[in-house]
């Protein structure tokens, strides 16, 4: 048994409600489908989403390491012999993580559908219905709380509140939020880089004073700024979750010997895919580190693989899976879906995914390319 083809497909699927932070503003999800195909006709399916202000990655960039150096390393081969695939596309090319993970995953999707089974069972694990926040985007005060207020009455219990954009307004964002919600509502921050680590202490020991109860703090500051990170980490009592400093093991490792924070995100577009996120996800438990999985914005193609992951893994926090519910239509066939605060996954083998909706229409702003 072969893999006869891989095949990419460009998608475009527009936003029920823009999507707004300290780095970008998009109202659509721009990503590319990487669909793996065995002798039999089964697909696995892996995504490898557009994010140029925090991964880099472009669909053309993706698409290119996709056709051009990572198909030709799989096609023909055993995809049965997963571990070995997916050292090889780890191997093949530096960087271009997203494209590796869309790879990664496909095949992680491919082997589960071949055993029959969910991708979520043949990752360890049994969970269908896994917990998510939703992420309240970058906004003024009585925005935000408008908002946070139709969230909770969707059934969110935790709401990820993007700042950042303002420093001196932040304080008032979150007392507005938590104001809005009560006290029963879990509320964390996601910074994005915005602050400067003298503004991210100032700004938490303020939220800390007023009592407003903020569960913790995402990437306050720089990506590349450790010093920064474990300056802020060292000042305040309210958790700091590392998410764009950690792409890859050496990140991860680095920041645990500066201590420079108290958790992780574990992204599958950032490390490379579901073996990459394992690692990820085992040495942080082994470290004492926090843990949680989140996701760019992408389609239920990511989301389905993330949320397998938690349902295997287990996170030490809710985990950030909401991305797919911002969409105003669903681009694939079958996979995930989202009841109030849940992603539950499909009872059918792999990540359940049947196809891509509207598949060749150019009309729905999708276009396929092939590799045998």
């Amino acid at each position: 048994m072969t893999i006869t083809a891989v095949r990419t497909h460009r998608l475009s699927a527009p936003l029920h409600t823009p999507f707004v932070t300290a780095l970008r503003r998009t109202s659509t999800v721009e990503t590319l489908v990487v669909e793996i195909v065995d002798a039999d006709g089964r697909s696995g399916f892996g995504e490898a989403p557009q994010v140029w202000q925090v991964t880099g990655a472009s669909i053309a960039g993706a698409e290119a390491c996709v056709t051009d150096q990572l198909a030709p390393r799989i096609a023909g081969r055993d995809p049965d012999d997963l571990l070995a695939r997916c050292a090889e596309v780890r191997r093949a090319v530096a960087g271009n993580e997203a494209a590796k993970g869309a790879v990664d995953t496909a095949l992680h999707d491919l082997a589960a559908r071949r055993l029959g089974v969910p991708l979520v069972r043949l990752l360890g694990g049994t969970r269908r219905r896994i917990p998510t926040d939703v992420t309240l985007s970058a906004g003024d005060a009585p925005e935000l709380a408008t908002t946070a207020t139709r969230r909770v009455a969707d059934g969110f219990t935790v709401l990820k509140l993007k700042v950042g954009t303002d420093a001196a307004g932040d304080l008032d964002r979150v007392r507005a939020v938590r104001a809005a919600v009560g006290g029963a509502v879990r509320i964390r921050l996601d910074a994005n880089q915005g602050w400067s680590p003298r503004e991210a202490v100032r700004v938490i020991r303020g939220i800390e004073d007023a009592g407003l109860d903020v569960e913790l703090v995402e990437q306050p500051v720089a990506r590349r700024d450790i010093e920064g990170l474990a300056w802020v980490s060292d000042r305040v009592d309210t958790p700091i979750l590392a998410d764009e400093a950690v792409f890859d093991v050496p990140d991860l490792v680095e920041v645990i010997r500066r201590r420079a924070a108290d958790m992780v995100n574990v992204k599958l577009a950032k490390c490379g895919g579901l073996s990459a996120a394992r690692t990820l996800l085992e040495l942080a438990t082994a470290q004492g580190m926090g843990t949680m999985v989140g996701s760019m914005m992408e389609s239920q193609v990511g989301l389905g693989a993330a949320a397998s992951l938690v349902g295997a893994y287990g996170t030490s926090a809710v985990s950030d899976l909401d991305a797919a519910w911002w969409l105003a239509a669903t681009p694939v066939r079958g996979g995930i879906r989202y009841d109030g605060p849940e992603v539950v996954l499909p009872d059918a083998p792999g990540s359940g995914i049947t196809g891509l909706a509207g598949a060749g229409d150019p009309a729905a702003g999708q276009r396929s390319t092939e590799q045998t």
